[in-house]
Parts: C-alpha cells; structure tokens; sequence
C-alpha cells in the first residue's frame, strides 16, 4: 500500500481516530491492509469486518499480536493500538480503496482494467496479468478476490509504481459492480458473457443482464468497452456505453477472433485473427476449447493497452492453469486422467465441462463424470439441471456418478434416457463417490469432477487426484 498518515486514512475510510498507545495523527502507515486476522504482520492493517458466522473485531487481539499497526473497527475495542470507528467496516474499506487508487492514478501511470460476466472472470484476470506484467509492474487479485471486500483489498496494494490494476468485478445482485466501478473507474471495461450463474440470486436472467451492463455504463468516451461479440446479452450493451467498442469473438465481425481452432489433452491450439488482418498461432496450454474466448478477451483488452502481439501471444501461451480448481489436470498413473473443476458451476460452465471431456477421450478408454450441484439457479434449477443431463446422454460419457440431493435429477434425467448405453449412479456424500470411483476405474479413463463451491467437490477432485497420481 502507498504511505498514508493516520489521519488521511481516516478522513478516506469516514471515520474517527482514537489514537492509543503513543501514535499520533501524523504517524505513516505503509503496510498491507487485511480482513483475515492470520494474514497479518508487522505493520499492517486490520479491518474487523463483521461476517456472516463471526465478527472480525474478536480477532483484532491476534492481529494486534502478530504486529497490526492500525485497526479499522465499528466499535471501539480496549487495545493499545490506533483505531479509525466506522459505522461500516465494509464502506469505509471501499473508501479508503477509492481514495488509494486515486492518489496512484493522478501519478498518471496506472491503467485500470475491469472484468466481470458471468463465467471466465477469474481465468481472464490471471491471463491478463500474465500479459502485462510482461510490459509493466501489475497487481491482480489473488483468487476470487471480487466482491465488495475482495476488490478493494486488491486495490489496496497499488503502489505508486503499479502500471496496471487488474479489477475483477463479480456480484450477486443489481448496483454491486456499479459500487466496484465507482471505486477504480476502469480505463477498459471487459464484459465476458452473461449467463445463468447466480441467477436466482439476482432475480432472473433480465436482472444479470442489467447487473453485467454496469460495468460499461459509467465509462468515458476516451475509454474502451471490450465486449464478447458472440452473446446475444452482451451486445445490446454498445447503446449503453459512450466508451469506443472493441469486440472479440468467433465470428467475422469480431475485431479479435479465433479461426481454426483444435481441442486436445494438452489445451487448445487455434489461430488468433485480427481486424487488421494479422494473425498468429497461439498454442493455449489452458484445458478447455471456451477458455479461448477469455484468453480473445485478453488480447483485445491488451492491444487496447499497448502491449504488443508477440507479448500477448508468448504470454498467454506461458499460462498452463486458469486457477487451482478451474480445468486443473491431475493424475497420471495408468494414463488415467483427473479434471478437477469443482471451484463453481452453471449451466454454461458445466456444458463447457462436458464438452471438454468428450473432446480428449482417448480411443478405447472411457469417461466419467462426477457430478454435484449447480446452485443459485432459482427457479431455473430443475429444468438446469435436467436440461445438463441431457447433454450427459448425447455426449455419450460412459459414467455418471452424481453426489448429493441438489444434483439428483442428473441422475434421474440420464437413467430415463434410453438411447443412453452409459451408467449412472447416486451417491449422497463424497466419500462413496471417491469409493465407487476409484473402484471401477480403467487405464486411460479421464474423470471430469465439477460442482458448485457449495457441493464441496473440489476436495474430491484433490482426493482422486492423489490418488491416480
């Protein structure tokens, strides 16, 4: 974090100093800024954010012990250390971000890219950090780090020399990344898809729609709205932007576009088209054939940026992973094959799961899949997830094994097909799944493993993994 007195950060974050201890107003703070009280060192500052099964201000002490120089706290606590009283630790988290990104964007060297949709955020944040980095000090968010608490920590280790701030901007619902957006105004905004993901949470497919649009309605006319010309959602959001359009996409009317492209084992392979007519084979080590519309996203964003092609294309040819959990290959023994993806699940990300699995079967060997819940679907859920099971059936995976309640009726929806010659059967924990897996595994087999976060499965996924290895 940039170097901040105590009363600059309180005047940031909205609140009012209790200077304990020996510390006055005046006293520099340049450590990192946390919300886990573990993460904490020498130095740092400690959010004691209110939580859903906890409170943050019971951890205070340990984060106080392990060095904390500051607490940002809603009530104050009886510890020698100065603390800035807030009437929301979130909020004045936000503010104090706002206020950081400022200071750095008026040295006039940071660029800000902004990334949200509905799948393919992560992946895109880590492919575009791999690319400008190659040409500048970069920060990106570590994880998932999306929401209104994650943004803001990332923004918050902007240094007077970061060149690029990479902002992945998720949300549950209408007005969040407007609020992400209002705090680091994005130079390009990236809008990768908008699909079912989080639907129920949001209220419909309508509301996801509007949610996604804010990502591009504030932009300027000197920025750039890069869009995904291939989704009918997406589109429509050029009326809503006064910000230059660049689209990426497969078709011929997208400025950056895929042509020739080849899924196997090993990634991708295709041919990377530009509107001006150049092109490059990129060799994409990232498993999955829709992993290329994230890494197409990136290179628009990057020319947009200054980064030259050979850069992008090195760069994203260097990328083997999209993030622990996401398409990750284990493994091995046997040539039998693990696909850990059970970080998250839509309809659309499941699909493109499966479709991967069919596509690297090896001849003669089978596939598995081993499948839990797609969650905050709403009413959408059932037909989800019949509609998924279906797809199950025509990409002819050999095996199915569902685990839990909430995906049961892709147990249901296959074993009513007859023109099926696969099977399928239900488990209700992870640990008959990994037994019936493990069990009935051949040579050359490859195990898809995808789930919602709350299914629990990508520990499953790590289990057979080791296990095959």
């Amino acid at each position: 974090m940039i170097a901040l007195t105590l009363d600059e950060i309180a005047r940031a974050a909205g609140g009012t100093l209790v200077t304990r201890g020996v510390a006055s107003p005046d006293l520099v703070i340049d450590g990192a800024v946390h919300t886990d009280s573990r993460d904490v060192r020498a130095g740092d500052v400690f959010v004691a954010k209110p939580g859903e099964f906890t409170d943050g201000h019971l951890f205070a002490p340990t984060a106080l012990e392990q060095g904390a120089a500051l607490l940002i706290v809603e009530r104050e606590l009886d510890l020698e250390v100065p603390q800035i009283v807030v009437d929301d630790a979130v909020v004045a988290l936000g503010e104090f971000a706002r206020e950081v990104v400022a200071r750095v964007r008026a040295g006039g060297r940071l660029r800000i890219v902004g990334v949200t949709g509905s799948n393919g955020k992560t992946t895109t944040k880590n492919l575009l950090r791999a690319v400008l980095e190659r040409v500048g000090p970069t920060i990106a968010p570590r994880a998932s780090f999306n929401n209104e608490v994650g943004a803001p920590l990332t923004m918050l280790e902007l240094t007077h020399e970061t060149e690029f701030l990479v902002a992945e901007m998720g949300a549950s619902g209408v007005g969040e990344i407007a609020r992400l957006v209002r705090l680091a105004r994005p130079d390009v905004g990236i809008v990768l898809k908008v699909g079912l993901a989080h639907a129920g949470e949001f209220g419909g497919i309508e509301q996801t729609v509007r949610a996604k649009t804010e990502m591009v309605t504030d932009l300027l006319e000197t920025d750039v709205a890069v869009l995904n010309a291939d989704d009918p959602r997406v589109v429509p959001m050029q009326a809503e932007t006064a910000a230059r359009v660049v689209w990426f996409g497969l078709g011929h009317d997208a400025d950056v576009r895929a042509v020739d492209i080849r899924a196997h084992a090993r990634g991708t392979d295709f041919v990377l088209e530009l509107r001006s007519g150049e092109r490059r084979e990129v060799h994409f080590q990232v498993l999955g054939e829709h992993h290329v519309m994230n890494a197409l996203a990136t290179t628009a964003a990057a020319l947009e940026l200054g980064v030259g092609l050979a850069d992008i294309v090195s760069a994203l040819e260097s990328v083997t992973l999209a993030e622990r959990w996401r398409m990750q290959l284990l493994g091995g023994r046997d040539d039998i094959t693990v696909i850990n993806d059970a970080y998250n699940a839509s309809p659309d990300s499941m699909s493109a799961a499966l479709k991967t699995l069919a596509q690297i079967k090896r001849p003669g060997s089978r596939t598995i899949a081993v499948l839990g819940e797609m969650s905050e679907l709403g009413e959408l859920s059932g037909e989800e997830h019949d509609r998924i099971g279906l797809l199950i059936v025509r990409l002819g995976i050999s095996q199915l094994v569902v685990v839990g309640e909430g995906a049961r009726r892709l147990h249901i929806t296959a074993i009513n097909e007859g023109s099926w010659d696969g099977e399928s059967a239900y488990v209700e924990s992870a640990d008959e799944a990994f037994d019936l897996v493990k069990d009935s595994i051949g040579a050359g087999d490859t195990i898809l493993v995808k789930s919602s976060n709350s299914a629990g499965l990508r520990h499953l996924g790590d289990r057979l993994g080791e296990w095959f290895a």
